[in-house]
């Protein structure tokens, strides 16, 4: 029960390390969470402060996935590896240092992805990259990407950890975009820009 107990707790607590939040705070001098969607994630920091804030914003959520995934394979094992990236997501998605409103996970999902199984995460980060270039919306790539993960899971016959992962993961990231799934089929969901909108922190 300790061997899951404690890497679960910590992993929870790493993943609930807010770095969209900081960014925001470092960067901008700004809570993030007052600006655009209001969501402490980093596609709102990305929107509000532009690509390079957006980039760090991304790269500090996705590697505390990897850290806590690959850390835990290392030294324990793939079927508690699975169990502590969960914790690290949900500690991302409801961190108690943000009073449990966190980003939506996907960034710290493909980190774990990486560590786990990489060719899979490199299929996804393509497919995300791809869609976002064709349609300039990243919650549609990320919607996607989501329902995608179980089906090349399987397809490649992962641990069946992992392959359970994959399905509570994909399902999970899909019910945290449920607005932008509304905004979606309303046809007024927002498009990204890569320009540095520095009208509207003023």
């Amino acid at each position: 029960m300790i061997k899951f107990l404690l890497p679960a707790v910590f992993s929870y607590f790493i993943g609930s390390i807010p770095f969209s939040f900081l960014t925001a705070k470092f960067i901008g001098g700004i809570d993030i969470r007052n600006y655009g969607s209001g969501n402490s994630g980093a596609t709102n920091v990305l929107r509000t402060l532009g690509k390079k804030a957006g980039a760090i914003a991304f790269l500090g959520d996705f590697l505390k996935g990897f850290m806590v995934a690959i850390i835990v394979k290392k030294f324990i094992g793939i079927d508690i590896a699975v169990i502590c990236s969960t914790f690290c997501v949900i500690g991302h998605c409801y961190p108690i240092f943000l009073g449990f409103k966190g980003g939506k996970g996907v960034a710290t999902t493909g980190g774990t992805i990486f560590a786990l199984y990489p060719l899979i995460g490199a299929i996804l980060l393509a497919c995300l990259i791809l869609i976002i270039k064709a349609s300039r919306i990243v919650s549609l790539a990320s919607i996607s990407s989501a329902l995608l993960f179980p089906i090349i899971s399987f397809i490649f016959k992962t641990h069946k950890y992992f392959l359970i992962y994959s399905v509570i993961l994909g399902l999970f990231v899909v019910y945290k975009h449920k607005s932008n799934i509304s905004r979606l089929i309303a046809g007024n969901e927002s498009k990204i820009s890569f320009k540095t909108p520095t009208d509207k922190i003023q």
